[in-house]
C-alpha cells in the first residue's frame, strides 16, 4: 500500500476518534425552574435526577443541572428563566404551569420539558397533546380531569356532607380548570361549593375562617404552586377548622390532608427526565406527543381521620393505595 494511501487511511481514522471522543465527552446542561419550594419539590426533583441515572447521565460528567426554585413572588419566575436561558442550556425543564409558560416565553428556540401541568394546551404551551407543534412537551398531571374522582371520594367517605369549599388560586394557570371542573362535578353529587381563594401565604388564616363562616363542612385543596408549597400548613389549618380535606396528590395525604387521589410524584419525576433525554439524543418537540398518567394512587391518612373523629369507610379503605398511620 502507497504510504500517501496509509497516512490518508491514518488520518481519516483519526479523524473519526476524535469526533467520537468529543461526542462522548459532551456535558449537556439542563436549566430546571420549579414555581414551588425546594422542599416541596425535593420528591420529583430526586425523581428526575434518579430518573437521569437510570438512563446513563451521570452529573458533573454528562450533565450539568442548574436549579431555581421560587415559591414567594411567582412575578420573579420570568427573571429566573432568563438567568437559566443565559447560561446557554440544551433544553429547559418548567415545573407547574406557571414555571412552564415563563420558561417557554424566556426559551426562543430553546427546547422545553414541562412537568406538572395541569393543562398544556389551554395555557398555551402546546397545539395539541398528540402534535405538540412548537418547542415545547412533556407530562401533564390530569388534575383537572381528576377533579370529579375525587370529589366522590370525599362524599363516598362523608356521605351527609352537602358544603364543601375549594381552595384555588386563581392566579394560577393550572389551578383555575380545577375550579371550574369542580363545578360541573358538584352538580351531579349534589354538593354546594364555596369558593376559597387564595393568592397569597398570609390569607390562608382568614380565608379557612371564612370557609367555616360559610358553613363549609370539607374542603377539597385543587393542585397549584402556592399549595404545593404550603401542604403541613394547609393540612393543620384543615384539622384546626374541623374541615376534612381531599387533594391531589400522595404527598398532601403524607402531610396531613385526609385523603388524596392522583399520579404518583415519584413517576412525574422520572417520566420528566425521559423526555429530557429524548430531547438531548436529538428529538424535537414539536413532534413528541405529551404524556397523560395513566397510574393513580388513593390514600388515606388514618391519623388525621382520627384527629377529625372522622371514621373513614371500610369500601374507601379497600381501594386505597396506601394508608397513612
Amino acid at each position: 500500500m502507497p504510504s500517501v494511501l496509509r497516512a490518508i487511511i491514518a488520518l481519516v481514522f483519526a479523524l473519526a476518534a476524535s469526533l467520537v471522543a468529543a461526542q462522548q465527552s459532551k456535558v449537556s446542561r439542563i436549566g430546571y425552574l420549579a414555581a414551588v419550594s425546594l422542599s416541596a419539590d425535593t420528591p420529583r426533583l430526586q425523581a428526575f435526577r434518579q430518573g437521569l441515572r437510570e438512563l446513563g447521565y451521570v452529573e458533573g460528567r454528562d450533565v450539568i443541572i442548574d436549579y431555581r426554585h421560587e415559591d414567594r413572588s411567582l412575578d420573579r419566575l420570568p427573571a429566573l428563566a432568563a438567568e437559566l436561558v443565559a447560561m446557554k442550556p440544551d433544553v429547559l425543564v418548567g415545573v407547574t404551569t406557571n414555571a412552564a409558560i415563563a420558561v417557554k416565553k424566556a426559551a426562543g428556540t430553546l427546547p422545553v420539558v414541562f412537568m406538572g401541568v395541569t393543562d398544556p394546551v389551554s395555557a398555551g404551551l402546546v397545539a395539541s397533546l398528540a402534535h405538540p407543534g412548537g418547542n415545547a412537551t412533556g407530562v401533564t398531571n390530569m388534575a383537572a380531569i381528576l377533579t370529579g374522582k375525587r370529589l366522590e371520594y370525599l362524599k363516598a367517605t362523608l356521605p351527609d356532607v352537602t358544603r364543601i369549599a375549594v381552595l384555588w388560586d386563581p392566579q394560577a394557570p393550572g389551578s383555575v380548570p380545577q375550579w371550574e371542573e369542580s363545578k360541573e362535578r358538584a352538580k351531579a353529587l349534589g354538593l354546594t361549593l364555596y369558593s376559597m381563594e387564595v393568592s397569597r401565604n398570609e390569607d390562608y388564616e382568614e380565608a379557612f375562617a371564612r370557609a367555616v363562616a360559610a358553613q363549609s363542612r370539607a374542603v377539597w385543596v385543587t393542585l397549584n404552586p402556592l399549595a404545593n408549597s404550603n401542604q403541613l400548613r394547609i393540612a393543620e389549618l384543615a384539622v384546626r377548622h374541623r374541615l376534612p380535606s381531599v387533594c391531589a396528590r400522595a404527598d398532601y395525604a403524607d402531610n396531613g390532608c385526609l385523603m388524596s387521589y392522583g399520579p404518583g410524584y415519584s413517576l412525574e419525576g422520572r417520566d420528566g427526565a425521559r423526555y429530557v433525554d429524548k430531547i438531548l439524543k436529538g428529538g424535537e418537540p414539536e413532534n413528541v406527543p405529551v404524556e397523560q398518567p395513566t397510574k393513580f394512587e388513593l390514600s388515606v391518612n388514618q391519623k388525621t381521620a382520627k384527629r377529625l373523629g372522622v371514621t373513614v369507610p371500610q369500601e374507601i379503605l379497600i381501594l386505597a393505595d396506601r394508608t397513612v398511620e
